[in-house]
C-alpha cells in the first residue's frame, strides 16, 4: 500500500465517536506519524483498533493501559499535546 493510501486509511481510522479522541489522533496523522519509527507506526495503528471507551480512559488518565508498547504510545502523544 503506497504511504498515501495508508495515511488516508489512518486518517478515517482516527475519525472516532468521540471528539476529544479526534483532537488528539487526527493532528498526530497530520504532524507527527511520519517521522515515527516503523515499530511505533504498527503500534499507533494496533492503538486505534482499541476500542473508544478504553482509549477515552487512558488519555484521560481514568486508567492506564497495561499493554506497554500502547501506554508509551499514549503517554507519547499526551506529551506532544501537553508541550
Amino acid at each position: 500500500m503506497t504511504d498515501g493510501k495508508v495515511k488516508a486509511r489512518l486518517k478515517w481510522a482516527c475519525r472516532r465517536g468521540m471528539l476529544e479522541l479526534d483532537v488528539l489522533f487526527i493532528p498526530f496523522v497530520n504532524e507527527a506519524y511520519d517521522d515515527l519509527s516503523e515499530q511505533d507506526k504498527l503500534t499507533f495503528e494496533r492503538l486505534l483498533t482499541c476500542q473508544d471507551p478504553e482509549l477515552f480512559a487512558w488519555f484521560m488518565g481514568h486508567e492506564a493501559c497495561e499493554d506497554t508498547e500502547l501506554n508509551a504510545m499514549v503517554q507519547f502523544i499526551l506529551g506532544r499535546v501537553k508541550v
